[in-house]
């Protein structure tokens, strides 16, 4: 686990270190004043490598670092934190932001399941067209961005009502030929994670990754429930329990499409942003994908998924013949 940095350290003759507001497996994020621009409070995402890897991997893991903080420091979006500087310090990377005031919507959906009500339908879909906004803005991008990490705790509601995607910690560009290429490292959050990401570099993500997360978001936040995980649904697809049986204030209308994003396949759920929006918000959007249950092409299966169905038939097996043995 990394060691964290003290509060007062200054980093970069700048950045006096605040508190840790985050911390993983990578680094800590860190609240802390800009010494340079007066008042000005931002949040420096720190990430140390595995001092287990070669030399070689650690040089092309650093040199990766740069370019891909080169990519997010040129983004400008109101519903994203403006990156503003990234450097290196010793063994350790750090990406600067602004700081986002305000709560996540997580700890606002945790507020409501403990006073024993729901957030309002009409203030989550005014949330997700925000989170669209950015997603399409990232989608769009030459390359293509895909986040791969949506999650409640990861957007943050500003006192103005602003909605912002706080955390770029799992970022991918789209490389020619649909080839991806990890930003900052990491797999996503299981809750909300879809079957391809498992693969790692190995698997194709895209957009329709980000529409899995975004709909897993919005059925947690809407049923105070987070969605079952995909490794438990590819095993029993009725896992998933319908939104409107937990919360029937539901309208109809979402419940479809947010079921339609949570689709298992990727080929199954809407195409792209625009695609999830008309679903959200029309009455009479189609939804025409096929509905593929737990077929997957060779592609979305990974060996993790392999192994999980191996398993589950070998101990099928064996209780059939405890049964049998037992009838001798």
């Amino acid at each position: 686990m990394p060691v964290p940095l003290k509060a007062g350290t200054v980093l970069r003759k700048r950045y006096q270190v605040n508190k840790i507001i985050g911390q993983g497996g990578m680094g800590c994020i860190y609240l802390a004043d800009d010494l340079r621009l007066e008042g000005r409070l931002c949040a420096i995402k720190e990430v140390e490598y595995d001092r287990a890897l070669p030399e070689e991997m650690l040089a092309e893991a650093r040199n990766q670092f740069q370019q891909e903080a080169t990519v997010l420091a040129r983004l400008d979006h109101p519903n994203l934190p403006k990156v503003s500087d990234f450097f290196s310090i010793s063994d350790h990377d750090y990406l600067v932001m602004d700081f986002v005031p305000g709560k996540d919507l997580r700890q606002l959906m945790m507020e409501a399941r403990q006073n024993g009500t729901f957030l309002p339908e009409a203030e989550v879909l005014d949330w997700a067209s925000q989170l669209a906004d950015a997603l399409k803005y990232l989608h769009t991008q030459d390359p293509p961005i895909v986040h791969r990490d949506i999650k409640p705790s990861n957007l943050k509601l500003t006192p103005s009502g602003l909605v912002k995607l706080v955390d770029f910690g799992l970022v991918k560009t789209l490389a020619p030929g649909e080839v991806t290429i990890t930003i900052l490292q990491g797999q996503g959050t299981a809750l909300y994670t879809p079957l391809e990401q498992y693969g790692g570099d190995s698997g194709h993500t895209d957009a329709r990754s980000d529409i899995y997360a975004f709909g897993g978001t919005l059925y947690h936040l809407l049923t105070n429930e987070p969605p079952v995980n995909v490794r438990d649904r590819f095993l029993d697809p009725d896992a998933l329990t319908p939104i409107r049986q937990i919360n029937p204030d539901v309208s109809p209308r979402t419940e479809r499409a947010v079921h339609w994003a949570l689709r298992l396949h990727p080929e199954d759920r809407p195409g792209d942003i625009d695609t999830f929006l008309k679903a959200l918000f029309i009455e009479d959007a189609p939804i025409t994908q096929p509905f593929r249950s737990t077929r997957f092409s060779s592609k979305a299966i990974q060996m993790p998924e392999r192994a999980l169905i191996y398993v589950a038939s070998g101990l099928m097996i064996v209780s059939l013949l405890l049964t049998l043995l037992r009838n001798f």
